[in-house]
């Protein structure tokens, strides 16, 4: 138990050196075009120190907003802002992919178009129609992985509870706040720790894995290469199977930010009381149409 405590207590301190280090040297990180940095990039993504450098934040930024609420304020109505506006954004992907699709039904059963063209300024982007049909998952994906944070701040997921509903206010924002830091955040963090890895897996080789030491993906940076995930499932298929990886780090990462926004949140609630709940909230409200109509 002891030795738990110390190595915990010696990686939280090295975040704080290791967070100075990677903001005074982003080369040693983000210049992609030497190979080294970018298995450095690769291996603390989803390592145990960038988990303390985010818990050192985590614990600054709480304290400073304990002391100036109004700043707590502030972080919490900017993750709440963030996740409003990518999924505000990207909800019109569920038109886009209505509308591809009636496109795909009329070219293929009336007209008996085999393939699509499309691009502007002489770039011309020519795929089979089966490749069209089968990128509308693609949009699917994008509606469940980039609206599922924005969904959270409308208050539209399914709460299932036995006893939150009669619960008294604060009880209530107790119960938030559990959620936030025991399920929410540790849940997308093991998400985020194996997405992250099975993202690069199907970009570089030579393959990447969880397990690999720093050292030895340093070695491997000299045989690294861009090796980009282009197999469908047909001949003529969608081959961008990697951008659903992606969509699932973002997920992750984006889920992750509001579950600490809903912390700060109940949290402030929790010490201020019912006045101010849901202060701050932006939500979205469809216009009373029968008022409308009997204005007219």
């Amino acid at each position: 138990m002891n030795e738990i405590f110390f190595l915990f207590f010696e990686n939280f301190l090295s975040a704080f050196s290791d967070l100075a280090y990677a903001i005074a040297n982003p080369s040693t990180w983000l210049d992609w075009s030497d190979k080294r940095a970018m298995v450095r990039f690769i291996y603390y993504g989803a390592s145990s120190e960038f988990f303390f450098v985010v818990l050192i934040i985590f614990l600054i930024v709480t304290s400073i907003g304990l002391l100036f609420r109004r700043f707590l304020w502030s972080v919490m109505r900017g993750l709440e802002y963030f996740s409003n506006l990518v999924g505000r954004t990207f909800a019109w992907a569920g038109l886009f992919m209505v509308l591809q699709q009636v496109i795909i039904v009329f070219l293929q059963r009336i007209f008996r178009v085999s393939e699509i063209s499309v691009g502007p300024f002489g770039f011309v982007f020519t795929k089979d129609l089966s490749w069209y049909g089968e990128e509308l998952k693609l949009y699917n994906a994008m509606i469940v992985c980039l609206c599922c944070a924005y969904t959270f701040v409308q208050g539209g997921h399914v709460r299932v509870d036995l006893f939150y509903a009669g619960a008294r206010f604060r009880t209530k924002r107790i119960i938030d706040m559990i959620g936030s830091l025991f399920f929410i955040i540790p849940v997308m963090s093991v998400v985020w720790m194996y997405g992250w890895f099975f993202l690069w897996r199907h970009l570089v080789t030579p393959k990447i894995s969880a397990t690999d030491k720093l050292e030895l993906l340093e070695r491997k940076s000299r045989l690294l290469k861009w090796n980009v995930e282009t197999i469908g499932f047909s001949p003529n298929g969608f081959d961008a199977y990697f951008l659903f990886k992606i969509l699932l780090v973002s997920f992750a990462g984006m889920m992750f930010l509001q579950g600490i926004a809903f912390f700060y949140r109940s949290l402030l609630e929790f010490i201020e009381g019912p006045d101010a709940e849901g202060r701050y909230l932006d939500k979205d409200k469809l216009e009373d149409l029968t008022v409308q109509e009997a204005n007219v």
